[in-house]
């Protein structure tokens, strides 16, 4: 039994009271999904920015009546330091997915990537600490690390940020840290690595590219690189983010707390790859896929050129074992894209 096994049947066994932010979002959803089937008891919180309703429908659908009267849902802004705390009365874990996400989106609009990303992570963090939480867990990024083309990426070891949305997520970091060393109040970065997985919105100029080239190539059009195509990513499922988040929670180790934490396969994977490989399941449902070639544009700026994520931290101190590559990921979400 696995470390992640071994909490889950620990966590029905004990249950405790949850809050996720950014709840009706892609993250938030899948979290909220798993907790529940763990039978645990949940909070949500959400404006709706960037989330939606039918993802919370989608997950009411999946679980058992008994599983979704154990959750609530807070329909309102994490820059209202009122409202987080709000949510976070009576809750032993904060799980903090609340974000505007996309480096293109926060280089159209940084005012408002800074007013969610950092004065909302801000008011998040003091209402934790004002109700003495057990845990803190943030979603942090792997553009932290920016122009430092070392690879594998090692969460010591950083770069200049090459965005405004890199900046805000660097400087939640910072914050975490600084109310450790001031408060005593111990949190956990996740620095994710290019999660996909069901509910992951295809739609919109802001869309994460594996959703946008299931749905552009199962309609039989063209996808758009940018660049040559060998800009590589380490690709994560999930079902891998939502352990990580789940360890990060009830992890125990004293040395586990207060660190950032690498999320990923600890795999890379090529555009060019990836285009391939979504084709061909595209192709399934609309045979015309198959003679498809991309269609490559310029670099777009604040783009990091190669991601490899060292995870050896996360399964060292959070005991953190991704369970799916990207193949798998893209054979178990496969069916999720293409509806």
């Amino acid at each position: 039994m696995t470390r992640y096994q071994k909490a889950l049947t620990d966590l029905r066994q004990h249950p405790r009271t949850w809050l996720i932010t950014g709840v009706a979002g892609f993250i938030g959803s899948n979290l909220l999904e798993s907790l529940l089937r763990a039978d645990q008891i949940v909070v949500g919180l959400d404006n709706f920015s960037t989330g939606y309703q039918h993802n919370l429908d989608e997950v009411k659908s999946i679980v058992s009546p008994q599983q979704w009267a154990g959750f609530s849902f807070i329909k309102k802004d994490i820059r209202d330091l009122e409202a987080c705390h709000q949510a976070c009365a009576g809750v032993d874990y904060v799980l903090h997915q609340a974000a505007i996400g996309s480096v293109p989106r926060s280089l159209e609009d940084p005012v408002n990537t800074n007013a969610n990303n950092i004065t909302g992570f801000l008011n998040m963090l003091t209402a934790s600490r004002d109700a003495s939480v057990s845990r803190f867990v943030y979603a942090a990024s792997s553009s932290t690390y920016g122009d430092h083309s070392g690879l594998p990426k090692k969460e010591e070891v950083i770069g200049n940020p090459l965005s405004p949305y890199a900046v805000t997520k660097y400087v939640n970091e910072l914050y975490a840290d600084v109310f450790n060393r001031c408060y005593g109040f111990v949190s956990i970065g996740l620095r994710y690595f290019n999660i996909f997985g069901p509910r992951q919105d295809p739609e919109g100029a802001y869309a994460a590219v594996i959703p946008r080239w299931f749905d552009i190539l199962k309609q039989g059009k063209p996808a758009h690189i940018y660049g040559d195509g060998e800009t590589s990513r380490d690709f994560c499922y999930i079902d891998n983010a939502v352990q990580a988040n789940i360890l990060a929670a009830i992890a125990t180790d004293p040395e586990a707390g207060n660190q950032v934490y690498n999320i990923a396969f600890g795999q890379r994977t090529t555009l060019n790859e990836l285009f391939i490989m979504i084709k061909e399941f595209a192709t399934r449902v609309n045979p015309d896929t198959a003679g498809l070639k991309p269609v490559y544009a310029d670099f777009r700026p604040g783009d990091v050129r190669h991601s490899l994520a060292d995870i050896a931290k996360a399964s060292k101190l959070l005991g953190y074992q991704p369970a799916y590559s990207v193949t798998e990921g893209l054979e178990k979400a496969a069916g999720w894209y293409l509806k």
